[in-house]
């Protein structure tokens, strides 16, 4: 794709702004706008009270025209407003700057500086730039000669914009850049809904956290004894264990993996686990004055498209709602007169692989509803008639199962998730090897590729090189969250485009809101929406979604935070869920 694409022009577009109100959850305010032709150089200023006059933006948008910028969802944001309409074509250097390093690990990070250290193209200091964004973020006023510099800052961002496309254009990949741009419109969209919270709880919960901090560890502390004061003890914790006669993975040195990651899975094979997992996040992890909540009472936050190395959002885990320990989920509740619907793809990673794989026993056991039972019918460990009544625990196990191959884990590891001898996990993965031997050879041709080739790529083009780091595990696992994350992108894209008002994407899932009169036929539609994205990445498989259901007065709860929920609702006076 060459100028000659865009007959209209290519402009590069920077905005300097700072939240309404200098609170951070609330909407932009856009304060100056700097906008270049490229390759002419033609540059033009505009500072806010300029801006606030024009009813769309002074450069060209339609089809014909291409706009370019960095992390290009901030412009959006400024675009939103300002009351203009968005660009049809967007092309945000930032996401291109990241599926072309991804896996490589720049050297300077993935900001605009980085994108041109790594270039080798000149910029200005970190130490100006901070500067100047403190001057911008103080909201004015500012003196004629502060509005020359924040203009003269702006005119160098998109000025090291124009540099950075030339470096970048040959390695482009269009026409996969634009719908990646797409992608970054609908991020703004979705971060100006954000997310609606109960507001008289989180204000209760902030006034009291200390002392519930303290009371919650008095109550839950009673059936394990494992804190001393505010601190977690481990060796209190393995005595624990060893009384309830509880497995636990061991770090080389011998000491108790006390990693997040092996507190979830162990609360999954033993429930008693959980209560205490949920108490150890409450106490390291929970910072309730972090959550970016807007004047409004809605969760805005920075979504981060992109970060992760697979290509999915990585928003701060203390600023977003989805972030925290899982019970704070409960104080998301739409507002009067609203419904919530959280859209979520059935068993996503295991049709991914279905149909990335071609294997036909993989997919009849997904579009039979029930993958679990179904792998377990298709390996004769289950009569074909069998029901999750009949055989439920043949099915968790053969649940458990999917999900370590998904997750790379090895029989181990699946013996502590299921409760059994680590001879029955290694027949539950041999189980998954016969049964579903075209995906298995399909997964191994993944991990040859990736060491002999140097990358893997999703159906849309995001990659990870591999040359620096190889993992077998993380390689088998890559093309089913790539692929998953694309997935997302474009479900987000049709539905913010057919106006359903999506207040956040977590993972594989989409949280929508509508009008109570009108929430069963918007999740109809984003349903079949889902679908079609989902046929798009998979060649025609389609995937299907389970909806939950919220209508205001009640809220959303995540079953597994019941429990810390009603304990907390307790302390400080207010109903259980």
């Amino acid at each position: 794709m060459t100028q000659s694409n865009f007959p209209n022009g290519i402009h590069l577009v920077d905005f300097e702004f700072h939240p309404a109100h200098c609170r951070e959850g609330n909407q932009p305010v856009p304060v100056c706008m700097v906008v270049r032709a490229w390759p002419s150089g033609l540059t033009r200023r505009y500072w806010q009270d300029e801006l606030a006059e024009m009813a769309h933006a002074p450069f060209p948008t339609g089809g014909g025209a291409l706009c370019v910028a960095y992390f290009a969802s901030a412009e959006m944001d400024c675009f939103a407003a300002l009351g203009w309409s968005v660009p049809v074509n967007l092309l945000d250097l930032f996401a291109e700057f990241r599926v072309l390093t991804n896996g490589m690990r720049p050297a300077h990070g993935c900001g605009l500086l980085g994108a041109l250290r790594h270039f080798g193209l000149s910029s200005i200091n970190a130490e100006e730039k901070d500067s100047m964004r403190d001057l911008i973020l103080s909201a004015g006023p500012w003196s004629a000669s502060q509005r020359r510099g924040i203009l003269d800052y702006c005119e160098s961002d998109v000025i090291a914009l124009a540099d950075l496309l030339t470096a970048m254009l040959p390695a482009i990949d269009w026409p996969r850049a634009l719908l990646r741009g797409q992608y970054m419109q609908a991020v703004s969209r979705i971060q100006a809904n954000g997310v609606p919270l109960d507001m008289h709880t989180l204000g209760k919960l902030m006034a009291q956290w200390d002392t519930i901090q303290d009371q919650l560890i008095a109550d839950m502390d009673q059936d394990y004894g494992v804190y001393d004061g505010r601190t977690f003890k481990s060796d209190q914790w393995e005595r624990y264990l060893t009384g309830q006669g509880i497995p636990w993975a061991r770090l080389d040195s011998g000491r108790l993996d006390m990693r997040d990651a092996t507190f979830k899975d162990m609360a999954r094979a033993y429930p008693q686990v959980a209560p205490m997992r949920e108490l150890r996040v409450s106490m390291s992890a929970m910072r309730l004055s972090g959550l970016q909540v807007g004047d409004d009472g809605r969760n805005r936050c920075l979504l981060s498209p992109f970060r992760a190395r697979t290509g999915r959002n990585q928003p701060s885990s203390s600023k977003f709602i989805f972030g925290p320990s899982v019970w704070m989920r409960g104080l998301i509740q739409p507002r009067p007169g609203w419904g919530l619907a959280y859209l979520d793809w059935s068993q996503q990673e295991f049709g991914i692989a279905a149909a990335l794989s071609g294997d036909a026993a993989m997919k009849a056991a997904y579009t039979s509803g029930d993958p679990y039972l179904a792998f377990a019918k298709q390996a004769g460990a289950v009569p074909l008639d069998a029901t999750k009544q009949t055989h439920k625990a043949e099915r968790e196990q053969f649940k458990a199962c999917v999900l370590a191959v998904q997750y790379g884990m090895g029989e181990v590891s699946l013996s502590i998730r299921i409760n059994q001898p680590v001879a029955r996990a290694r027949q539950l993965l041999a189980l998954h090897r016969q049964t579903y031997k075209t995906f298995w050879a399909w997964s191994d041709r993944a991990v040859d590729e990736a060491v002999l080739g140097g990358r893997l790529w999703s159906s849309f083009g995001w990659q990870i090189h591999t040359d620096s780091e190889i993992n077998a595990r993380s390689l088998r696992n890559f093309p089913m969250q790539a692929n998953g994350a694309e997935m997302l992108r474009i479900a987000c894209i049709f539905l913010t485009d057919t106006d359903i008002r999506v207040c956040a994407p977590v993972h594989d899932a989409v949280l929508i809101e509508a009008p109570m009169n009108e929430l069963d036929a918007t999740i109809e539609r984003a349903q079949a929406l889902m679908r079609k994205a989902s046929a798009i990445v998979l060649d025609g498989f389609e995937l299907g979604s389970d909806a939950k259901v919220v209508r205001y007065p009640d809220r959303y709860m995540d079953e597994r935070g019941v429990t810390m929920w009603n304990k907390v609702m307790n302390l400080i006076g207010e109903p259980a869920f």
